[in-house]
């Protein structure tokens, strides 16, 4: 628990003034390698992970999608191909560039915003779904960002939260090794930032895990809260629908 005026940057207890900046230099230097990090990392399980948290998001044709902590675009694009009109956010303009580009790559050209999760410029009730994949951990007051998605749903609009969570417990230690000796190296190597990753891993170990995260969007208004764990939870998708 941190103390108040405090977050966690990772294992580091940092000023909730701070962390947002401490963000903002990590994926600063590591959007240009982002993708294929991604990929390495996950053997490319995180596009699977993505397609299945559509699916649970249950997008249709003509929806109005936001999509907070966009990042290099790949939910926006998979959203997009579907029909729905989205939206992409980021608080970092150089991911937020990034993810632009790629969609536009694809011949998808989505409108998109840098802001604060917890601090959305949109008006109350103007999306039927929204949606943020790894981004949740990042955020600096979790609580103020699951607030205002719930804010600027319509009523019985859902939100889906793909995040990283806790590993079957028989898989911590070779999950840990992973993490913490085998990422970074990687890190350094392919994005020139050992660093990062370390607060990759870190990050993962400080947000909640599938039961916590689920009471955490409970509190902010959402009912019907379930999770699916996918990868023995190496990550969870989470959803919740705003029935106000």
């Amino acid at each position: 628990m941190s103390e108040p005026g405090t977050t966690h940057f990772g294992y580091r207890t940092v000023a909730e003034a701070d962390k947002a900046k401490a963000v903002r230099g990590v994926f600063d230097s590591v959007a240009g390698r982002y993708d294929l990090m991604n990929d390495l990392m996950s053997a490319g399980l995180h596009r699977a992970w993505k397609r299945f948290a559509v699916e649970v998001a249950r997008v249709r044709a003509g929806d109005r999608v936001l999509d907070v902590a966009s990042g290099s675009g790949d939910l926006a694009r998979l959203v997009a191909q579907r029909g729905a009109e989205v939206v992409m956010t980021d608080i970092n303009g150089a991911m937020l560039g990034r993810g632009r580009d790629r969609v536009a790559d694809a011949g998808l050209l989505l409108p998109a915003a840098q802001c604060d999760a917890e601090r959305l410029p949109f008006a109350s009730g103007a999306f039927d779904c929204v949606m943020i994949a790894f981004g949740l951990r990042n955020v600096t007051r979790k609580e103020a960002a699951l607030a205002e998605m719930r804010r600027v749903l319509k009523p019985g609009g859902r939100l889906v939260v793909l995040e990283f969570s806790r590993v079957w417990k028989p898989l911590e230690k070779p999950y840990d090794f992973y993490s913490f000796s085998v990422l970074p190296r990687l890190g350094a190597r392919i994005a020139g930032d050992a660093e990062a990753y370390r607060y990759l891993a870190e990050s993962i170990r400080m947000h909640p895990d599938q039961p916590g995260l689920g009471r955490m969007m409970e509190l902010a208004g959402f009912e019907d809260v379930e999770w699916f764990n996918l990868s023995a939870g190496v990550v969870a998708v989470h959803r919740g629908f705003n029935f106000a």
